[in-house]
């Protein structure tokens, strides 16, 4: 392999260390990302650093060889591939950023050999309709707070970091809908409507909170409901509803089944993929079970079209 390699028993020379460590941290201030992704990227760099320092590698002058190497020990942890493709996606960005201040000849994770990704199939264990209906009477049963949760997920889409990231001054009004706003993934500002059935949610939540300023979902401590907290409030209450398999279910599941039931009711792609905040349609078209129907073949809209055409 290219790229300095030390002696055995030697580790990298603390100026390197240290300089990779100072990158990663201006690389993180430089990008809009909520805390979570912030946190997971510094975990997939600060992992990549200590692979390289194991395996006597300078990570400013590694190549796409080291990338490899890297890549199969992370298969043989094991890692499904989506999340080794996560990691390296992590740290191909961080290459970009040394790359563009010149500190780095290359990327070396470009021309690394990545896992292949099925774009038509999701991980996520989602949940039927009358499943999510069965969650959200646990969480009416459970409480203002957990009600108000679980619907939010179910009837929006929300990504957990999404959820628990929301402040009450993210409440709002916007042309006579009801709205809350938050940062989504890529540090975008968005916002959506609040169903009827979200507002009424949180309305009562509201009445047993209070409406000081904060975090919107808060502990009887006053500190933010964290994320591992909302996967043990769906897992809990998924059992309580008598959910099969509620013990490998996540706040994803929630955002899985107002894709795919979206997409069921007929709602168009395009707006299903607005309300997820995906860059890519092939993420949302994952969601859409009815795809591979022939029914919805277009060759059928086009001969039936021809025919009108054609007709006396």
């Amino acid at each position: 392999m290219t790229g300095m390699q030390l002696q055995p028993h030697q580790v990298l020379p603390p100026a390197t260390t240290a300089a990779a460590t100072d990158f990663t941290e201006a690389w993180l201030a430089n990008r809009r990302l909520s805390d979570h992704t912030r946190a997971a990227y510094r975990r997939d760099v600060t992992s990549w650093l200590t692979w390289c320092t194991t395996h006597q590698v300078d990570p400013l002058n590694a190549t796409f060889l080291h990338v490899n190497a890297y890549a199969r020990a992370l298969e043989a942890q094991p890692l499904a591939p989506a999340s080794v493709a996560r990691k390296l996606s992590g740290i191909s960005s961080w290459y970009d950023f040394l790359l563009k201040l010149q500190a780095v000849p290359t990327n070396p994770v470009l021309g690394a050999d990545r896992p292949p990704l099925d774009r038509d199939h999701s991980a996520t264990l989602g949940l039927t309709p009358t499943e999510v209906d069965a969650l959200l009477a646990a969480a009416d049963r459970a409480g203002p707070r957990p009600r108000a949760m679980i619907t939010m997920l179910a009837d929006l889409g929300l990504r957990v970091g999404e959820l628990v990231g929301l402040d009450l001054i993210d409440v709002g009004h916007d042309r006579g809908h009801r709205t809350v706003r938050f940062t989504g993934k890529g540090g975008k500002a968005r916002r959506r409507a609040l169903t009827p059935g979200v507002s009424a949610a949180l309305d009562d939540y509201l009445h047993e909170r209070g409406l000081h300023p904060g975090p919107l979902f808060a502990t009887a401590t006053g500190a933010r409901v964290d994320r591992h907290a909302v996967f043990r409030l769906v897992r809990r209450l998924a059992a309580d509803a008598g959910i099969a398999e509620a013990g490998r279910l996540s706040p994803h599941s929630l955002r899985h089944a107002f894709a795919t039931t979206a997409r069921a009711e007929g709602v168009a792609l395009e707006d299903v993929q607005d309300a997820m905040g995906h860059a890519d349609p092939r993420t949302t078209r994952r969601y859409d079970r009815d795809r591979f129907n022939l029914d919805r073949d277009p060759a059928y809209t086009i001969a039936a079209a021809r025919a009108r055409r054609n007709s006396p």
